[in-house]
């Protein structure tokens, strides 16, 4: 139930003012691995298949583990770091949960 200090927010979706805070838990995007395991910021993920980075020259192959993930504001990108590469996102649908 809304709190009376709630901020209220227009959901466009509904054409109703609705409290911030359920709009809030009701925003959160759920990130989904190749296998359909639900990711979170700080897991580990391995690559199901090799992948060319672009603006590298290098190839990420099979297997190789990526550590302490980040989710961003899309549901199909991760935000990483590997040895070598500055501003690596992959997409979910290459990786699965460790």
């Amino acid at each position: 139930m809304a709190d009376e200090n709630d901020d209220y927010v227009y959901d466009e979706a509904t054409g109703e003012w609705r409290p911030a805070s359920e709009m809030a838990a009701a925003a959160r995007i759920e990130v989904r691995d190749a296998a359909g395991n639900l990711l979170a910021d700080g897991d580990s993920v391995a690559l199901i298949k090799d992948l060319k980075v672009k603006g590298a020259g290098q190839t990420l192959k099979q297997g190789t583990v990526i550590r302490s993930i980040r989710l961003t504001d899309n549901d199909q990108e991760i935000d990483c770091r590997y040895e070598g590469i500055k501003g690596l996102v992959l997409r979910a649908e290459f990786v699965r949960k460790r």
